[in-house]
């Protein structure tokens, strides 16, 4: 049983701010008591380095920060820990495959597919690998409403060129749950490998690494409960192994020599030079624990329940253009006709509502849904109906004048 009221009780952010009706959990989520706790702990009884200390509690966090890769191996089912690269954020992963797997697999003439609905963070790095290399940005079809083409999307293989596919599980604006097995399977069919931006995909939804069969999935901590400064890559061993790294420092290598030589550590710890985010690594066990004791089945139908209903009251305004009409996983996003799109969020902080308005990072969508600002409403496990139809009352009376005089 999903108990909502039991969960709200269960972050900090919501009991010190009564009045606040936060709808921007796909920018950041809030984070459990637990999970402050175990921040806290470290700070508290155990700041040290790992990997380092001959000492007592440098050993203990060293266990803590290792065993939180089998936390996280146990969370996507994954086949091994060594999976598992910690860095500083999903954008960082995917950097990580982004560049390396370009320098070393991909030659000119080959092709990157995506598509209009990515993510900066996920396309950029692509495009900078494709001018590096000389490979071809190719965008994969997708209808009016923003759902990838699947018949349309195998066509862009046939010539053979397609080396990687990089597309999202969820579209941070759209919300849409893009087949990922199947994307996958016909990827594979073609001998490319997939890269996947799950940083919306894995907070709401039960993922299975073997089941889905992508090559590299990447996401973030904070989008997921756990603490900002930590980013997941998970890649397949045999895939990961053969990647250099971005960064080089203290802690990736065994052994470097005066002629320049060096040798690296294991995957994946060559992969994390430096001194990395221990507190957040630590947290993000406590954020994963949580989850799983919610259950993602339990995360994915709440979440889907709360965009359906909002949806179901957004369609009954005259005022309200909504872009989105089929999302399950959290995320609508719509305008009120005839107001910008920052100017009625600005009246909705006046309100006590925090949405995101703008383009999301996501440029290129425009080609899509024909505009290139909008309002952003997204939810987690610890929103209400209660709070959906307070904001729906705020919707139905704003106007155009009520906003500006927000801003004066």
């Amino acid at each position: 049983m999903f108990d909502v009221e039991k969960i709200r009780n269960d972050f900090p952010m919501i009991r010190n701010n009564p009045d606040l009706i936060y709808f921007d959990s796909a920018a950041t989520s809030f984070k459990p008591q637990p999970v402050i706790d175990e921040v806290i702990r470290f700070y508290e009884t155990r700041t040290c380095n790992i990997h380092r200390g001959d000492y007592d509690i440098s050993f203990a966090v060293s266990k803590e920060y290792d065993d939180t890769r089998e936390t996280v191996r146990r969370f996507l089912n994954a086949q091994r820990k060594e999976e598992i690269v910690f860095s500083n954020g999903a954008t960082s992963s995917l950097n990580i495959v982004a560049i390396n797997f370009a320098k070393k697999f991909l030659k000119k003439g080959d092709v990157i597919l995506t598509s209009l609905i990515e993510h900066a963070s996920d396309i950029l790095p692509w495009f900078v690998a494709a001018k590096e290399v000389g490979c071809e940005i190719r965008y994969t079809p997708l209808d009016e409403k923003g759902m990838i083409d699947l018949i349309g999307y195998e066509e862009c293989f046939k010539d053979n060129r397609v080396k990687v596919v990089a597309l999202p599980y969820v579209s941070n604006v759209l919300g849409y749950i893009y087949p990922l097995k199947e994307l996958t399977r016909i990827a594979h069919k073609y001998n490319a490998i997939i890269s996947v931006d799950g940083a919306q995909g894995v907070p709401h939804l039960k993922v299975d690494v073997k089941d889905l069969d992508v090559d590299f999935l990447s996401f973030s901590s904070h989008k997921m409960l756990g603490p900002g400064g930590v980013g997941i890559l998970y890649g397949k061993y045999e895939l990961l192994d053969q990647l250099d790294p971005v960064f080089y420092g203290g802690g990736s290598n065994a052994r470097f020599y005066n002629d320049g030589s060096i040798i690296l550590k294991e995957t994946p710890e060559k992969f994390e030079a430096g001194t990395p985010c221990i507190e957040g690594v630590l947290g993000l066990n406590r954020a994963v624990e949580y989850l799983e004791k919610v259950g993602m089945d339990n995360v994915a139908s709440y979440g889907k329940e709360l965009t359906e209903y909002f949806i179901s009251k957004l369609e009954k305004l005259d005022n309200v253009e909504i872009y989105n009409s089929a999302s399950e996983a959290g995320i609508v996003t719509f305008n009120l006709k005839g107001i910008f799109s920052q100017d009625a969020s600005g009246y909705f902080n006046k309100q006590g509502i925090a949405v995101r308005s703008g383009n999301h990072c996501a440029k290129l969508l425009f080609n899509i849904i024909g505009v290139t600002e909008t309002i952003r409403a997204s939810f987690y496990i610890y929103n209400t109906k209660e709070e959906i139809d307070r904001f729906v009352d705020v919707i139905k009376d704003t106007t155009i004048e009520k906003c500006v005089d927000s801003i004066l």
